[in-house]
């Protein structure tokens, strides 16, 4: 096939996307990628792509065209306004200049929602069908960012959102509660969903499982440090375990990351590392005695599975969660580790002395490695991705 996809962020920024746009190629697709100017998290341009610098590249046979967009700054409410709605209006533009010969068009549907909107301009000249990869739910997302459903400009939202949804012709789910969202929440028409979870890089699947020897445990975040994350409940819980044997680990970048150091002063169980590249990430896995998820207390954003679960799991780490719903049910149901309530440090902390005493720490582990072999497997999702496509 050829395959335009629309992505408002790629590499060098770390979305799995970049993994997949890479794997469809060496299954003998073309692949064009149309995204926006790389800033996430920081929140400014990377080097070397400032101005007019590498708006075409090819990267692991993936062509990659970028528009120009507004940098979303310190991740404040007007900065990720004219950050989103730059690269929807740069990218709308710049469809028009493509071919008709796209095959079908794959929208990596983080946020925002209306990223898509440079997809559906290309189905609107030529008729390509659009298939939607729903990673971050909207307007429910905008939930975690403190927009209240009664508020206006959560109602604007989910009107776009409800437009958008309904114009594509295929939406693929990454969590299984979404379906329940859209079709009851917006009024999507149930039989164009289906559900896809995500992958974990193949780097992640060489690292050991760790026994504890040394009788000091890590623990480990990886991954972005923002408000939907709560990463501030894992410092609180820090602060609550500050006489035990144990060392947070909290590798990412985000919006969240300041405030959460500024909560962490005094603590010296508690160290930062900033965002690293990709292949740095799995010496971290490999000293961490257990893997750490927490999400905000939120009804809708409990409905998303993490993406780090799977590279958690593909690992074959036993899993500390703080969170409800989808997360609390993944865990359970593979057994790989233990939940506590989302945004509650004290049991949190119960939690992880509940594991420190856990004697079968390597069942844990082995559960987890299991439970992405049997569900989340990279081979097994590409082969479902491309099926999906071709349809």
């Amino acid at each position: 096939m050829n395959i335009l996809v629309v992505s408002q962020n790629y590499y060098p920024e770390q979305f799995r996307i970049n993994d997949i746009c890479k794997e469809l190629v060496i299954m003998g697709n073309d692949v064009t990628v149309l995204t926006g100017q790389p800033n996430y998290p920081q929140g400014v341009i990377y080097p070397g792509y400032e101005h007019n610098k590498k708006f075409f590249e090819i990267i692991d046979g993936v062509k990659i065209h970028r528009v120009h967009e507004r940098p979303r700054g310190d991740g404040g409410a007007l900065n990720l306004f004219l950050n989103y709605y730059s690269f929807v209006r740069s990218s709308k533009k710049f469809v028009k200049k493509l071919d008709e010969n796209f095959d079908v068009v794959f929208v990596n549907q983080t946020s925002p929602i209306m990223q898509a909107k440079a997809a559906l301009k290309y189905k609107k000249l030529y008729g390509t069908k659009v298939v939607l990869y729903c990673l971050d739910l909207w307007p429910a997302s905008l939930s975690a960012g403190g927009v209240s459903a009664k508020n206006p400009v959560y109602k604007v939202y989910k009107k776009i959102s409800q437009r958008i949804y309904g114009a594509v012709d295929k939406i693929l789910i990454s969590s299984k509660m979404f379906k329940t969202y859209l079709v009851q929440e917006l009024g999507i028409d149930a039989t164009k969903i289906n559900y896809l979870p995500q992958y974990a890089e193949s780097i992640f699947e060489k690292v050991n499982f760790k026994s504890n020897n040394d009788k000091l445990f890590n623990f480990v975040f990886a991954g972005n440090v923002g408000k939907m994350q709560s990463v501030e409940t894992i410092v609180k819980c820090a602060r609550i375990l500050k006489n035990e044997p144990i060392k947070f680990h909290i590798v990412g970048g985000g919006s969240a990351l300041e405030e959460c150091k500024l909560l962490a002063r005094g603590l010296d169980n508690v160290l930062f590392y900033g965002q690293l590249p990709l292949e740095k990430m799995p010496k971290f896995y490999e000293i961490a005695d257990a893997m750490l998820v927490s999400l905000k207390d939120d009804d809708l954003i409990s409905y998303t599975l993490p993406g780090k679960v799977q590279t958690y799991m593909s690992a074959g780490k036993p899993i500390i969660a703080s969170g409800k719903n989808e997360l609390k049910n993944i865990i359970e149901e593979s057994q790989c580790g233990f939940c506590a309530y989302p945004e509650n440090p004290m049991e949190l902390a119960k939690v992880i002395k509940k594991f420190m005493a856990y004697k079968d720490k390597a069942y844990l582990a082995k559960n987890s490695k299991n439970y992405y072999e049997q569900n989340f497997k990279k081979e097994k999702i590409l082969e479902n991705l491309v099926k999906e496509l071709e349809e």
